[in-house]
């Protein structure tokens, strides 16, 4: 008789088992189960993972959208008085890529940069006897609104006499500022 009540009571455990399986995994819903993202982002737990160069709620937005358009520069170099001059930036080739014309108020041709979220990235470069590199972030500001202001520091090396011209940059070495760009 003790054989028969163990087949009983282990078909019974399997049973429970198997329900109790059944109701757990029904109760969890899928949390990506309605949720979109764009530009081939991938949803995880309910939350949408963005390709670089995409960014939002559902990978909506591309990221460098914000960059562009004209921009006022108000600067001081460790080696130049204060000037303010107008710059712009527009679409390069890539996602991420952007252009800048008239940066420094110097370079005739475009100066490439990548944005990656809300920081600009000028790769080091060479141009019309100079080399340049620098990061910006941009920002709301209250004058400007929602993404209305850059803070840009960066730095500009001369081919031929080595001298720096240096915008915040290297602020904690020649307490220079970064350069303001405001739309």
């Amino acid at each position: 008789m003790r054989a028969p009540l163990k087949t009983v009571l282990l078909t019974a455990l399997i049973a429970f088992s198997a329900c109790a399986a059944v109701v757990y995994t029904s109760c969890n819903r899928d949390k990506c189960k309605t949720i979109v993202c764009a530009y081939n982002g991938v949803c995880n737990n309910g939350i949408c993972t963005c390709p670089l160069g995409y960014e939002g709620t559902n990978c909506e937005t591309i990221s460098r959208q914000k960059f562009l358009g004209n921009w006022s520069v108000f600067e001081k170099g460790s080696i130049t008085e204060a000037a303010q001059y107008p710059i712009s930036i527009e679409e390069g080739a890539k996602i991420t890529d952007v252009i800048i014309k008239n940066f420094y108020n110097y370079f005739t041709v475009p100066i490439n940069a990548s944005v990656i979220h809300d920081t600009l990235f000028i790769p080091n470069q060479q141009y019309q006897g100079k080399v340049l590199f620098g990061i910006g972030y941009i920002y709301s500001d209250v004058t400007y609104g929602q993404y209305g202001a850059i803070s840009m520091e960066y730095e500009i090396v001369d081919t031929a006499t080595q001298s720096v011209n240096d915008f915040g940059y290297n602020a904690l070495i020649d307490h220079s500022d970064p350069s303001a760009w405001n739309k």
